[in-house]
């Protein structure tokens, strides 16, 4: 267990007894990291705060019951996942966003794969469309599929941790996960030429 788990195991067993400050604790350490996850699942601003706000309120009236099996953040993630689905299911509407605000830290251009001395207009363009149209084609993907990239991809989890946040077998992940992948690979195929750098 790393020195930030087992911090965090302290915290949750103080929450546990009823200390309001390791809560507070707690939330400050992860409400950066809830938001930025909320905001790649809903691609809103707004929709991301409340989805946090949320999360950290079912956190507060669930802590009392979490066994403690599997990391804080990991129980965390599992819950912002739910309040996800929950939101999709009462709105069913898919929002729209570019690939740029999804990626975008607030360290800034982490995903830069191309230094300032080759940048082009015509470098920049065609970025900017590769990104719009693989942020639609994500939006598009059935809710927990879109979790799993997410999860994979941008908040780079492994298979286990995707598997014990979802609470699945770790087949059910990985086929899904495949599937995520070949319905990305088939809604972006008439593009495909954008994709081929």
């Amino acid at each position: 267990m790393t020195a930030s788990a087992e911090d965090d195991a302290r915290l949750v067993e103080r929450c546990q007894r009823g200390d309001r400050e390791a809560l507070d604790q707690l939330v400050r350490r992860y409400r950066a990291t809830a938001y930025k996850f909320a905001l790649r699942l809903t691609g809103d601003p707004d929709s991301a705060a409340d989805l946090t706000a949320e999360a950290f309120v079912r956190v507060f009236m669930k802590i009392g019951r979490f066994r403690r099996e599997s990391r804080f953040s990991t129980w965390l993630y599992r819950i912002l996942t739910n309040c996800f689905l929950d939101l999709c299911k009462r709105e069913r509407v898919r929002r729209h966003q570019s690939i740029e605000e999804l990626v975008r830290t607030e360290e800034s251009d982490v995903g830069r794969q191309y230094s300032a001395a080759e940048d082009s207009p015509q470098v920049d363009v065609e970025k900017a469309e590769r990104n719009r149209l693989l942020q639609e084609a994500i939006l598009h993907l059935p809710e927990y599929q879109r979790a799993m990239i997410v999860m994979f991809h941008v908040q780079m989890l492994s298979y286990e941790e995707i598997a014990e946040t979802l609470d699945m077998p770790l087949g059910t992940v990985k086929s899904r996960l495949n599937r995520a992948r070949l319905m990305l690979r088939e809604v972006l195929e008439p593009v495909q030429e954008l994709f081929q750098v």
